[in-house]
């Protein structure tokens, strides 16, 4: 028989005397419950938001993006992108050139990202679906198109196909040996011209900012002859993305990187992790705080129960059995309180997951309602963080309980 969780429980289930001590004990149990439920749901909602950020990229994503480790571009030959293809797991390899321009369409201009992509691009990422107007294809025929970001196209009142008012795009001209601009503005910069045959609506950053062109365009405007800034690659279906990638860096070296979907947004996930953990630490103290009614509660018993510890010492009890009782009666309330906690804060999130009750309260927001998502890791760190907090609250008047004088109490 195990002798200090026999006088915990008598001490935490007895009923003979409803004290200011019961009162405190209760009040503790309410606020751990309330501090685990509350961070379950907190870091669930975050959780939430991560796979949302997620999902949202994943649409116009490549499976892995290989970029030059220095500088802004790099010469894609043949000896290079043949390393690339016969890599096991690449299905697909699309060559990639993105940088800034000028968009000038009538009276209006904007300075946009401008992305030419080689003829398989849309092997990559199924773009078609994402099309709101015109046609997905950059070549129809012998004739360049671009396709638009819906955002660029409201701010510029671009229409499609119109011949007589074609995009007008503008780099800064590099001359060799120079680096500053020249002052005549016909040889400042290098400008091209091209129909827009299509608008995208992928995810807002996107729309916001983005025009695709054929990446012989983008050579001509930009002056990447030979050179791109990325190649885009998509790892076959029986293939991990991880592997895949792995083996990528080892073939090409430290002169390039090579990025996954997550790596590829590595500032914003990361962003939402720093908040998932400050939130975290928040929630902690205020959990630490709610427990420290645990300690009251504990160190009043040891002065209600002054003779019963005197009692059970005499009696030949060690001063670890009684100082492990008092620790247990603390565990006892904090397990009771984070199981109430742990049950409401798992019941309110599969409520929000199934029946999306609180919305986010913004009309343009891509779901419209706060989303959920539950992971084993945060009720393990919350068990964690509950044990070392009752641990904290509970061991000084256990230690005080085990040092009881014997004589002055009987």
């Amino acid at each position: 028989m195990n002798v200090s969780l026999l006088i915990a429980k008598r001490y935490f289930f007895s009923k003979k005397k409803r004290n200011i001590i019961t009162i405190i004990s209760n009040i503790s149990m309410v606020g751990v419950a309330v501090g685990t439920g509350a961070l379950i749901i907190v870091l669930s909602v975050f959780n939430g938001l991560e796979d949302l950020v997620r999902s949202l990229y994943g649409k116009s994503d490549p499976s892995l993006v290989i970029a030059p480790a220095q500088g802004k571009s790099f010469r894609a030959d043949a000896p290079l992108l043949a390393q690339v293809q016969q890599t096991p797991g690449v299905a697909l390899l699309t060559e990639v050139i993105e940088d800034n321009a000028l968009l000038q369409y009538h009276d209006r201009q904007m300075v946009v990202k401008l992305r030419g992509l080689s003829d398989n691009y849309f092997g990559q990422i199924p773009i078609d679906s994402a099309i709101r107007a015109g046609d997905h294809r950059l070549r129809r025929g012998e004739r360049e198109y671009a396709l638009v970001g819906e955002g660029v196209q409201q701010q510029l009142g671009i229409a499609l196909d119109n011949r007589l008012a074609p995009l007008r795009l503008l780099y800064p001209r590099q001359e060799p040996g120079r680096k500053t601009l020249s002052l005549n503005p016909e040889k400042a910069f290098t400008e091209e011209s091209i129909l827009a045959g299509g608008f995208f609506q992928l995810e807002q950053s996107l729309d916001n900012a983005y025009m695709f062109v054929p990446l012989s365009f983008a050579r001509r405007l930009l002056g990447y002859d030979g050179r791109c800034t990325a190649l885009y690659v998509r790892v076959g279906g029986s293939f991990k993305v991880k592997d895949v990638k792995q083996a990528l860096r080892e073939r090409l070296g430290p002169a390039f990187t090579v990025l996954d979907s997550d790596e590829q947004h590595v500032s914003l996930l990361r962003a939402i992790k720093i908040e998932k953990l400050f939130v975290f630490i928040t929630f902690a103290f205020i959990l630490l705080i709610a427990s420290l009614n645990i300690f009251f509660s504990l160190s009043m018993l040891v002065i209600d129960k002054k003779k019963d510890i005197a009692v059970l010492l005499a009696l030949g009890a060690g001063e670890t059995t009684v100082r492990r009782a008092f620790l247990l009666v603390g565990a006892i309330v904090a397990f009771v309180g984070a199981t109430v906690g742990l049950v409401l804060g798992i019941g309110i999130c599969l409520i929000q997951f199934y029946f999306h009750i609180v919305p986010m309260g913004m009309s343009t927001s891509v779901i419209s309602w706060y989303p959920v998502k539950m992971q084993a890791s945060d009720i393990f760190f919350i068990a964690l963080a509950i044990i070392a907090i009752t641990l904290a609250v509970s061991i000084r008047p256990a230690r005080q309980a085990g040092q009881m004088d014997v004589r002055e109490n009987l």
